[in-house]
């Protein structure tokens, strides 16, 4: 009679987990059968896993089979009749006497087997021995094949915990879902699959939490929300959950379940998960899906997929994103990118300085520099800063790429110290440079070292609205301004809270930002608002600068109205050292002669 189990997904589960190889778990198997098989004084002895088809040897001793049909296999009586099975002789018992594996190969003349039953009553194979020639089996030596047959289904019970098992929500792991992925494509399934990834706690936050209240509240919220999923989502008799990470859970559906990326957000909002002693905490939940065949993929790559979606909705600040092999094309390149651009910045190959000039809009002679990063890739060629500045700033590469502008931005003021060419250089600085602690003692140190005034760089301001609402980037700033270097606002005249900032950070000079300038010559409404802006900077005592300069009509309008300095195409496009030196002879000739 076949097992009738109150949880036969349970017993699935567990089947294909153990009939599957795996070194570990099988070296300890091999121990056991070397055991019962010296404590019986039986040469042969074999601990077998049986499925609804086949039956597949898992550890071995004197015992050449290694697969067969459930049918075939004398292990099924011990099976179909959940109970220990002694034949003494297979030739005086007529179930096996002309039995292919008695009358052949392994040419079994004696045979004892006793089931391996979990503790939910599912009997998953058998602990036998076997022998080519008859033999009596004692009552003893029965109970002590029972006796390790309990302790072979509690190992494997233990290791299937360990392994396949999320110990704090109980739920199937990481490693189950991967072999369940696995299982699905070695059975050849094609049946178009949904993998969505749910990300519903905020997990900094709840280490937060534990750090006064204990890793107790933290466990029992992973637990709670564990219990929340199933019935806030309504899984149905196919659909798996699992936990993936810690407060990280994914869901395996057909495709053509109702439970989408998006089903799963809109179910899981505004519901909170309870932390014990009276706490909760609001769930915000993102997920990210992928589509499959099992079959099509490796299971590895499956859920790489649909963490890819995950991050993405994560990234956006969106509730869902479903996979889209364009973007994903488009993040690896970037990821390989950053990779290239750590390298190149360890190495110091490819990379350089252009310097853009700005100049004196009364005089038409330069004042100063910007340096700006280039990178000649050894594939690509020439990139543009938009190609891979923007990646480093969402990377921990800003702060280095930074780093290196600042060396070679004063390798260049060191070396032409005391020349006729010799104009101050800013550099770009970050919201984390400002806010790191001693930044400007170390800015100033780097100066000091090659015997240059503070004075000769400046710093200019990027991410404004995030660097005013941070305490320690202000204090940066504030520090940076005690000694001496210049301060300048990038990108003034964009957003609406410009104004504002004039009045808290300690800066020199104010740069108006292309989009500002970019109206003057066909557009009154422009004239005026620039014309307004720069009289009220120039009334402040701001240095005013000009970005994005490409016409004579631009350059005149901007000297009428009062501003300082202008950077653009219409002077000078952002020039490599020799050939910036070479423009400086040429345009202070004048002073150097």
């Amino acid at each position: 009679m076949q097992t009738c189990s109150v949880d036969p997904e349970s017993r699935t589960r567990a089947l294909e987990a153990f009939r599957e190889p795996d070194e570990s778990r099988d070296g300890v198997l091999e121990k056991f059968v070397r055991l019962a098989s010296q404590a019986l004084g039986i040469p042969g002895c074999f601990i077998s896993i049986v499925d609804d088809e086949f039956q597949y040897i898992r550890a071995a001793r004197n015992f050449s089979l290694r697969h067969s049909t459930r049918e075939d296999s004398l292990c099924r009586y011990v099976i179909d009749n959940e109970t220990p099975m002694v034949v003494s002789d297979t030739l005086l018992d007529a179930r096996f006497v002309k039995h292919k594996f008695v009358v052949g190969e392994p040419y079994i003349r004696f045979y004892a087997g006793v089931p391996l039953k979990s503790r939910n009553g599912h009997i998953l194979g058998t602990l036998c021995v076997t022998d080519g020639e008859p033999h009596l089996l004692s009552a003893e030596q029965l109970t002590a094949l029972t006796l390790l047959a309990a302790l072979v289904i509690s190992f494997l019970e233990a290791w299937h915990s360990a392994g396949f098992t999320d110990p704090v929500t109980g739920l199937p792991n990481r490693q189950r879902l991967i072999r369940d992925l696995q299982y699905l494509a070695t059975g050849g399934d094609n049946l178009p699959r949904r993998l969505v990834l749910i990300d519903c706690i905020d997990m900094p936050r709840a280490y937060e939490l534990a750090r006064s209240m204990g890793m107790g509240p933290v466990e029992g919220l992973l637990k709670d929300v564990a219990t929340l999923l199933p019935l806030r989502l309504r899984l149905g008799p196919g659909d798996l959950l699992y936990t993936v990470a810690t407060g990280r859970f994914a869901l395996l559906v057909s495709e053509s379940s109702g439970l989408s990326a998006a089903r799963v957000a809109d179910r899981m909002e505004g519901i909170s998960a309870d932390l014990g002693e009276g706490l909760s905490v609001t769930l915000t939940t993102f997920t990210g899906e992928v589509n499959f065949t099992a079959v099509a993929l490796p299971a590895q790559e499956i859920l790489r997929r649909g963490l890819s979606a995950l991050h993405e909705a994560i990234g956006s600040g969106v509730p869902t994103r479903t996979f889209s092999a364009a973007e994903d094309v488009r993040r690896t390149r970037d990821f390989t990118l950053m990779h290239e651009l750590a390298s190149a910045l360890q190495r110091d190959e490819g990379l350089y300085l252009a310097y853009q000039p700005k100049i004196c809009l009364q005089t038409g002679a330069p004042v100063g520099l910007e340096a700006l990063i280039r990178w000649r890739h050894p594939v690509l060629g020439e990139l543009s800063p938009s190609a891979f500045v923007p990646l480093a700033e969402q990377t921990e590469l800003l702060h280095d790429m930074n780093a290196w502008v600042i060396d070679r931005a004063i390798a260049r003021l060191a070396r032409l110290r005391n020349h006729c060419i010799q104009l101050p250089v800013s550099v770009n600085v970050s919201l984390h440079d400002f806010a790191r602690p001693g930044f400007a003692d170390l800015l100033e140190d780097k100066m000091l070292k090659v015997r240059l005034p503070t004075s000769l760089l400046g710093v200019e301001c990027l991410e404004t609205e995030r660097l005013i609402e941070s305490p320690a980037a202000m204090r940066g700033l504030e520090m940076l301004k005690l000694r001496g270097f210049g301060i300048s606002l990038d990108d003034f005249g964009t957003g609406y809270s410009n104004i504002s900032y004039l009045r808290r950070m300690p800066l020199d000079v104010i740069k108006l930002d292309r989009s500002l300038i970019s109206g003057l010559s066909s557009d009154t409404a422009s004239r005026i608002i620039a014309r307004n802006i720069i009289t009220m900077l120039k009334e402040l005592d701001y240095v005013v600068l000009a970005e994005g300069i490409e016409s004579a009509d631009v350059a005149g309008m901007l000297s009428e109205y009062g501003c300082d300095q202008a950077q653009g195409y219409f002077y000078a496009k952002p020039l490599p050292d020799r050939e910036l030196d070479a423009w400086l002879n040429w345009k202070l000739r004048n002073k150097c002669s």
